[in-house]
């Protein structure tokens, strides 16, 4: 009688052990279901917006789509970035912009393309490349002391200059 309830208690074991098993591997197959979402490359400058991972996939990207390429150069613990990001990513006619007509990039380490710094490394800036890839120095912001800096008051000014980026442009030779 022992030994009978010793099996008894054996195969309800097992069968515990069995269906503790099948939970593990259905849960295990869940979480392999479930979609990872990418790192977002938005920084909080638009969610909404495509962005590119780095500025040889803009510059890739920007002559497969003949759309410009809009670089925001930025620091993260900057206060100055930090404005002018709030600024951009509350100006509903910007972000129409940049997610329809642009190549977008913002980037925190600065690229190897001195073209991109044409009067000094400083943040934040924004330059545009156009699709044959030129650096358009000629679109600059209001300031003399850094010609391609924006203020969070600046955002008109900002929407014109991308307007202007999104004209055809060819350089004379």
């Amino acid at each position: 009688m022992l030994s009978s309830s010793l099996k008894r208690q054996e195969m309800m074991l097992r069968w515990v052990s069995f269906a503790l098993f099948l939970l593990i591997c259905a849960a295990a197959g869940e979480q392999k279901k479930k979609k990872v979402n990418p790192q977002s490359f938005a920084r909080g400058w638009g969610n909404n917006i495509s962005w590119v991972q780095n500025y040889e996939e803009g510059l890739s990207e920007m002559v497969k789509s003949q759309k410009p390429l809009m670089v925001i150069h930025h620091l993260m613990d900057c206060p100055y970035s930090q404005a002018l990001k709030k600024a951009f990513a509350a100006e509903t006619s910007i972000l129409k912009m940049a997610k329809e007509d642009f190549i977008m990039l913002n980037v925190v380490e600065e690229t190897a393309d001195k073209h991109l710094a044409p009067d000094g490394y400083y943040v934040p800036r924004i330059l545009f490349v156009d699709p044959s890839m030129t650096v358009r120095a000629d679109i600059a912001g209001k300031y003399t002391n850094r010609l391609y800096t924006y203020e969070p008051t600046d955002m008109e000014y900002l929407a014109k200059n991308m307007k202007k980026a999104k004209a055809p442009w060819h350089k004379e030779l």
